[in-house]
This record gives C-alpha cells, structure tokens and sequence, in this order.
C-alpha cells in the first residue's frame, strides 16, 4: 500500500508540458515540444487547448505558444523576496535550532529592513517581530543589504542622516559607515557587536537570486553572555552553507 497522499499524474503532466512551452519561448511547434518530453502529441494538444482557454498559455502562431495574459498577471502578483522567505522558512528553522539562538531573515525596502521571519530560542524575548520594520545601519541584516546596494543608492542613503546612536558602539558617522559597508561588502559577511542593543552580537550574510542580486539577508543573534554562543568562523560557515541551500532551493 503506498504511504502519504496520491499525486495526481495528469496534473503533473500538463505542468510539464506548461514549463516545457515556457522554457521554448514560442520556438518549436506543440508536436515539437511533445516529442521532447516524451508526451503522446494528443495529450499534449489537449492540455494546451485547455490552458489557452484558461489564460494561461496563448497560441503565436506555427504551432508554438507563448506565456498567456492569466499567468503574466500571477507572475506579476509574485514578491519575489517573500517567495525567497517561504523557501527559506523550513530551513532557517533548521538552523536556530542547530544555533540554539535567534534567526531572522530580512528584506530592504524604503530604506528600512523589513522582518520576515524570526524564529529560535529566545525569540520572543529579541525586539524585532515578523513585519516590523528597523533602520538598517545598525544591524547585521542592514549592513549587508546596504552594501549591495548600486553605488548611488548607498549613497544617497549615507546623505541622508543624522543617524542615531542605539548603544555606545552604533556606528553613526556616514564615512565611517561608508568603509563599514565596504567592508561588508568585501567580505561577504557583516557583523553588529552590540551596535542595536548592549550585549547583543549578530552576524549575517546575503540571499541572492539568479541574477546575483541580493534581496534579502538572513542572520544569527547571540547574546555575549551566553554559554554555547557559536564562535564567528564556525557560524559564518553554517550561515553560508544555509544561505547556499536556500539559494539552490529557490532556483530548483
């Protein structure tokens, strides 16, 4: 008997045949791309016949098809940074508990960063919560999204302080933070000693997309005083190797 629920094969096969028609971009005929993927050339023309009539696929022309108007507005729907959080999700989970600390993933939007998940021990005790949103110069998460801003943008950000000190050791001096985030940059990795709240460390590192871009960042919070806090090389390789497995997920 087969465990766990059934797959439905004729739903699997017409989302085959839908990946295959945009992967082609419209350049071979239905019966083309049906002998590709090894699909009878009827089943294939009664699953596209559907789609077009349902929006999502739309005849160019020859035989070939294109993305219809149905699917370009989901496309267009999707965020892609919170498509990126729900992939990362299982696995930041994953990690807070391999940590025993705080992890959160965040985004930049309007020069701010936005939390979308948090999760670990000790997090509802940590200030931040799921859709807050924080100045970035301060944290491990900003710091890495502001790096990887185009130059410009950067720029425009660090002229437009004053920027407030949160502890002693807030970085505030828009030069000083320009070589902070160059460094960050450099480095791959960025790091807030207790520049948001006293005896908090937290370090961070950067999501990207296909295209190489970073939107979004994830990061580990730690307490100095705690016992089992993770030290930086070791956590900067289990942050990075978490950061390449949500990448490689997202993409799948």
């Amino acid at each position: 008997m087969r465990e766990g629920t059934p797959h439905i094969r004729s739903l699997k096969r017409t989302l085959s045949m839908l990946e295959a028609v945009i992967a082609d971009g419209g350049r071979n005929s239905l019966s083309g791309l049906a002998r590709q993927i090894g699909m009878p050339i009827a089943t294939a023309h009664r699953q596209v016949t559907t789609l077009v009539a349902e929006g999502y696929l739309a005849p160019s022309g020859g035989g070939r098809h294109v993305a219809g108007s149905r699917l370009l507005g989901l496309l267009h729907r999707l965020d892609e940074k919170q498509v990126v959080a729900n992939v990362a999700a299982p696995l930041l989970h994953q990690l807070a508990t391999r940590v025993r600390s705080v992890v959160q993933l965040g985004t930049f939007e309007n020069d701010m960063v936005t939390y979308r998940i948090k999760t670990g021990r000790g997090a509802s005790d940590l200030f931040t919560r799921i859709g807050m949103q924080l100045e970035a110069y301060c944290s491990g998460i900003g710091k890495v999204l502001l790096a990887h801003l185009p130059k410009h943008e950067r720029e425009v950000y660090l002229a437009g302080g004053p920027f407030v000190a949160l502890t002693a050791r807030t970085i505030v001096n828009p030069d000083q933070m320009r070589h902070e985030l160059d460094a960050v940059f450099d480095q791959g990795y960025a790091i807030d000693d207790e520049e948001i709240a006293p005896g908090l460390r937290c370090m961070a590192v950067p999501l990207r997309n296909s295209d190489g871009i970073v939107i979004a960042a994830i990061s580990v919070s730690q307490a100095l005083s705690s016992r089992g806090r993770v030290n930086d090389p070791e956590l900067l390789e289990i942050l990075m190797e978490t950061a390449l497995a949500i990448e490689s997920e997202a993409l799948a």
